[in-house]
């Protein structure tokens, strides 16, 4: 999920909505996740779940989540993860014990019926699962919202279409997208209020560092793909780098070492991205199959994604979005 640490090193500020404009890459799977966890948490399961018991709470997710891109004439293009790095085999295994210990608590909390453990615990166990995958991109489909398909890390691949002029920013929560070299990155889109903006070439002029020392400080303190070196954190980091050069030279003085420190900074510096894709930004929704497709193909409660629905639909004539066809 990228290390908030990075945080302190960032250049970032909020920004009003005003002050943006054009296409967002968005790390589908970063955005799709947090609308999932915030509508398992404070939707009834009964308004998601199909007489099967298939959960598809993503779908009043989008919905829900969608209008503040079209409200602002923003075009979302979504861009879905491929297979993960094998580097990263530990921390995905980190989550996969973490989700097993949440689902271990919920059962306990279903049999003492307490509700707010209940939801609490729903939201922290929740995965993309082949059926959320499938039925995102379809509704995504139905919306006209173009999806593009990472070979590897959508963060990458996302920040490789700024880079290339495709896209204006990249939309994720995560701080990692400034070690794959997104220019621009919007925060926040998942929260209210405007988003926070993350600037790259004022990160790397604040601290005096080329982006590939930025990447051997990252190293340091600690990435989805590596365990950092015990005792630095972000100001030791940017410090050692400023004072050594780069993340070997470090590693000789201090007398440590980073397992896979080579791999894992060739993952940041050249990452597994493509030029194969295409994409309209001019949006034409088929409102009324997206509506059926949720409601009455997914049993997905009306009144849950009626506002979202309206909310999308106003946008087109309300605010004249020029991107609407």
């Amino acid at each position: 999920m990228g290390n908030a640490a990075l945080r302190d090193i960032a250049v970032i500020e909020e920004i009003p909505f005003d002050d943006v404009e054009g296409v967002v890459a968005v790390d589908a799977h970063n955005w799709l996740y947090r609308y999932l966890t915030t509508t398992v948490k404070w939707t009834s399961s009964e308004k998601y779940t199909t007489a099967d018991g298939t959960e598809v709470a993503n779908l009043i997710g989008i919905v829900q989540g969608l209008p503040k891109f079209f409200e602002n004439d923003i075009v979302p293009v979504m861009v879905f993860d491929g297979g993960p790095s094998e580097l990263k085999a530990d921390e995905i295994e980190s989550r996969r014990e973490q989700r097993r210990t949440y689902e271990e608590q919920l059962e306990v909390a279903r049999e003492e019926g307490d509700e707010l453990a209940i939801a609490q615990l729903e939201s922290r166990t929740q995965r993309l699962t082949p059926e959320i995958q499938e039925t995102s991109r379809e509704l995504l489909r139905l919306l006209d919202v173009p999806v593009v398909e990472a070979p590897a890390e959508g963060e990458a691949q996302a920040a490789h279409m700024v880079r290339r002029g495709d896209a204006d920013y990249v939309g994720s929560e995560d701080y990692d997208a400034l070690l794959f070299g997104a220019p621009l990155t919007l925060r926040q889109l998942t929260s209210k209020g405007d988003p926070e903006l993350m600037d790259l070439e004022a990160t790397l002029a604040h601290h005096d560092l080329t982006l590939e020392q930025l990447i051997d400080a990252a190293i340091l303190i600690g990435t989805d793909f590596n365990e950092g070196v015990s005792g630095i954190g972000p100001k030791t980091a940017i410090s050692a780098i400023t004072e050594h050069g780069d993340l070997w030279s470090v590693l000789e003085a201090r007398g440590d070492h980073v397992e896979y420190g080579d791999r894992v900074r060739a993952l940041f510096r050249e990452p597994n991205v493509s030029d194969d894709y295409a994409f309209d930004p001019d949006l034409d929704p088929d409102l009324e199959a997206a509506r059926a497709y949720v409601v009455d193909e997914w049993s997905v409660d009306a009144d849950e994604v009626a506002r979202g629905f309206e909310r999308i639909e106003e946008s087109a004539t309300q605010t004249g979005l020029d991107r609407w066809t």
